[in-house]
């Protein structure tokens, strides 16, 4: 145990020369702080800085996806692996707003002993990192104690020959870098400012009061900043190897579901083959880009008010979907938003208009408590349907103005995406095993 403690102090003073090597080789990028979590958010702009912070997701994952020209999707089974309980793990899912995000967080246990951090869950991310001491470079401010690897027995660095290591660059876009003492070294970045550099490492991760995974591999971060708000990092949910529900799929099963609550309500996050009743739920084919194969895709096929299709033909449902628990307004492409805007405001017509906040550029002048608004409905292919709710449809942006919660993209070319916004009190399923995405509605209690 000293030889690793000492190991570890080793990793921790040299991580300021091994990350100036990175600068030198081109691997680490040169991010500014505009809005870090750390400086705090004045009361009357938070929603304009999550709403910036948002666009500013939606223009990363569409820059990933544009990195290739190929675009058929398809659906892919994958078979079951033999040896899976039938059981899951069911752990309290909380909205972002204590921690100044627009995400949702768990409560994630690691180390030996087992300590509890926030955690934001991620569906568009892979690799699981936190914050760790001693903040050689920089740690934003975050809700409780940063981890300390010299305060677990189970803490180890994970090397840079080690598999996991040369999976780096599918997980994060970046290239790993190996440390003078040969430990690998990870860069994840979000596109938005936001980005976590640190070791690779494994430990022992906590879902639950009895149920463990040894040699969990996540980032140790050591310079860390960005829109994070006050959570100790993030949890990746994505179909990459590295990510946690790659992980532990071996021992639960490679499912799971999750209810974004509103603040009002109790959300959870379940992983495992029994996360779910397939019963309440109406499926879509989870479909598979190869562009980037990690996100999950499904078919947008109509979208109703009050029960009417939207006026565009069938071929501006053509563009590729994506299902995001990270991004917070849904993003459609220009056709189908500019169709969606006309009929909603014709359904509005009796409140006055109101100008156009950040990214939402159809307001109406009214409370969001009393407003009444047309039913928004978005259908997939296979007959899966969202009958949004109020809520799911606008927001209140400042007191007294109302805004549709969708934003369209410039043109039709970019990716259109399911925000948080318009999936919370859903109950949606993630069955990666078989291909599925579902969706029940009245998901939180």
């Amino acid at each position: 145990m000293t030889v690793e403690l000492n190991l570890i102090f080793l990793l921790i003073f040299n991580l300021a020369e091994d990350l100036h090597h990175i600068n030198k080789s081109g691997i680490h990028l040169t991010l500014h702080k505009v809005h870090g979590p750390c400086s705090p958010l004045s009361s009357s702009q938070p929603l304009i800085n999550i709403l910036n912070h948002d666009q500013q997701r939606v223009q990363h994952l569409n820059s990933r996806l544009a990195k290739s020209t190929v675009t058929t999707i398809s659906s892919k089974s994958q078979k079951s692996r033999p040896s899976f309980k039938p059981k899951s793990i069911n752990i309290p899912l909380k909205p972002g707003s204590a921690l100044s995000t627009g995400n949702y967080y768990i409560n994630m246990g690691l180390g030996t002993p087992s300590k509890t951090y926030p955690m934001i869950v991620d569906t568009g991310s892979s690799l699981t990192w936190l914050q760790c001491q001693p903040c050689a470079i920089y740690c934003h401010t975050q809700l409780g104690p940063i981890f300390t690897p010299t305060a677990s027995n189970t803490y180890k660095p994970v090397t840079c020959s080690a598999v996991e290591c040369t999976g780096l660059e599918a997980a994060t876009l970046n290239p790993s870098s190996c440390s003078k003492k040969n430990v690998c070294i990870y860069q994840a970045s979000y596109g938005d400012s936001s980005y976590s550099v640190g070791y690779l490492s494994s430990d022992v991760l906590s879902l639950g009061p009895s149920e463990n995974l040894n040699g969990f591999v996540y980032g140790c971060g050591q310079d860390n900043d960005g829109l994070f708000g006050k959570a100790a990092g993030l949890i990746g949910l994505s179909r990459n190897k590295l990510s946690m529900l790659s992980q532990v799929s071996s021992k639960y099963g490679n499912v799971f579901s999750y209810c974004l609550p509103t603040a009002a309500s109790t959300g959870t996050l379940s992983i495992g083959k029994s996360s779910y009743d397939p019963t309440n739920y109406k499926f879509t084919p989870m479909l598979t880009d190869p562009r980037d194969s990690t996100l999950y895709f499904l078919r947008l096929t109509a979208i109703t008010v009050a029960g009417n299709p939207i006026a565009v033909t069938a071929d501006k449902y053509q563009t590729s979907t994506i299902i995001d628990s990270g991004t917070v307004i849904t993003r459609l492409p220009a056709s189908l938003y500019a169709a969606l805007k006309v009929a909603f405001a014709k359904g509005m017509s009796k409140y006055p208009t109101a100008p156009a906040f950040s990214i939402l550029d159809t307001c109406f002048k009214a409370s969001s408590a009393g407003i009444v608004v047309p039913e928004v409905s978005m259908v997939f292919s296979g007959g899966a349907d969202m009958k949004l709710s109020a809520q799911n449809v606008v927001i209140e942006v400042e007191t007294g103005t109302t805004c549709l919660a969708f934003a369209g993209n410039d043109d039709d070319t970019g990716v259109a995406i399911i925000g948080n916004l318009q999936q919370e009190t859903f109950k949606v399923a993630y069955d990666v095993t078989n291909s599925k995405i579902g969706f029940a509605a009245g998901g939180c209690k």
